[in-house]
């Protein structure tokens, strides 16, 4: 079900290796470059959610900013070198790049690009700031976003195009990957809502925020639909593969993600919008923040749960092990939203401790990503993933 989401686990059969230690398990160096695709990209967007989700924490914790402003800084540095070993790798191996994007189980991964970008941007603007300038970065954020927003919005149709007329799938087959290119335009309403107190009053201000309402809806109702999906997969078929288990929590990003963009938006209505618009968009992001929270939390429960009890037999590292951070990250921060909105003493400590939660996923999976990409493994082609007993 998922042979382009996982990496082998071990190396290639060749006698000869390319280094007795750094990348030991490839046979040449180039290699590094070959089979990079998009899923890539998560690194980025789970290194930079934690910036951000440090940045809006309804409480104060002394030296948190400063550490959140180096994550920040790491996920620039990392989005940065990221994009140009991808541009090498659509330089010297383009039929691999290209087959990327007509791989059904890779195809999804493209939305991760558009959210890498726009995240770097809104962790530039709430942090980068204090290195840079209030100035340079609404500048930069802007670009991102807007980059970040139109490859969004393209892959949001495209990829669910080739899903519906190129691609076939088993009825076993969804997965949290579907949800990959159609959650980018949730997080440019997120992020675009940061943006609009520094937008242009009058007609720019509230262009900036009606569209990113429209693309809210835009990314909600696509998310709603593949998350049935999702469940009734579950239902009728199982957990499926073990390599497979790390997406389920994907279905927390559009969730946690619409919480935080509800509400962030509501922040910003009255700047745009004329009474009684823009109470309703205060109250918008309170009524619709809070069931919405509530099923986070049921899927929270159940993908911990499917976890847990996948990693007893055995749970092979991958890429997808990415999909531990960012989601839950936007679950912190549309807790800490929710906090904000209610003034609740439980929601400013749930976001705490998700935050907490946060900050240990993402330091696992950046050390064993790590640790792979300095062996090499992470690197070379993927394997099939073995069949469900």
């Amino acid at each position: 079900m998922t042979a382009l989401l996982s990496s082998p686990l071990a190396g290639g059969s060749a006698p000869a290796r390319a280094t007795r230690g750094l990348l030991r398990d490839l046979d040449h160096p180039s290699q590094v470059f070959q089979n990079l695709g998009p899923n890539w990209y998560t690194s980025v967007m789970g290194t930079s959610i934690v910036g951000i989700a440090a940045a809006t924490l309804p409480v104060h914790v002394a030296g948190l900013r400063v550490a959140a402003t180096v994550v920040w800084a790491l996920a620039a540095s990392l989005l940065v070198a990221l994009t140009a070993a991808w541009a090498v790798h659509w330089t010297r191996y383009p039929a691999t790049a290209r087959a990327h994007a007509n791989n059904p189980l890779m195809a999804p991964f493209w939305g991760a690009p558009a959210m890498a970008v726009m995240t770097v941007g809104a962790g530039t603007l709430l942090l980068g700031r204090d290195w840079i300038g209030l100035t340079a970065a609404v500048a930069v954020d802007t670009v991102l976003w807007i980059g970040g927003t139109l490859l969004g919005l393209v892959t949001s149709v495209w990829i669910p195009y080739k899903m519906i007329t190129k691609f076939r799938f088993a009825p076993d087959a969804a997965s949290g990957g579907w949800l990959m290119p159609v959650v980018p335009p949730m997080v440019s309403a997120a992020t675009g809502a940061l943006l609009v107190p520094h937008a242009q009053s009058g007609q720019v201000r509230l262009t900036l925020l009606l569209t990113c309402y429209v693309i809210f809806g835009f990314s909600l109702f696509a998310s709603l639909i593949i998350t049935g999906q999702i469940w009734q997969r579950l239902i009728q078929h199982g957990i499926g593969p073990a390599a497979a288990v790390p997406t389920l929590w994907i279905v927390l990003g559009p969730l946690g993600q619409s919480v935080t963009a509800a509400n962030l938006l509501g922040n910003v209505a009255p700047l745009a919008l004329p009474a009684p618009y823009d109470a309703a968009a205060q109250v918008l992001g309170l009524f619709y923040g809070l069931p919405t929270w509530g099923f986070a939390m049921l899927w929270l429960g159940l993908a911990a749960a499917v976890t847990i009890r996948t990693a007893r037999a055995g749970l092979p590292f991958s890429l997808t092990w990415w999909s531990f951070v960012f989601p839950l990250g936007t679950v912190v921060t549309g807790t800490s939203a929710l906090a904000l909105r209610t003034g609740s003493v439980v929601f400013e400590w749930v976001a705490v401790v998700g935050y907490v939660l946060l900050v240990v996923a993402w330091l696992t999976v950046t050390a064993r990503t790590a640790w792979e990409s300095a062996r090499g493994r992470i690197f070379l082609p993927p394997q099939p993933a073995p069949a469900p007993s």
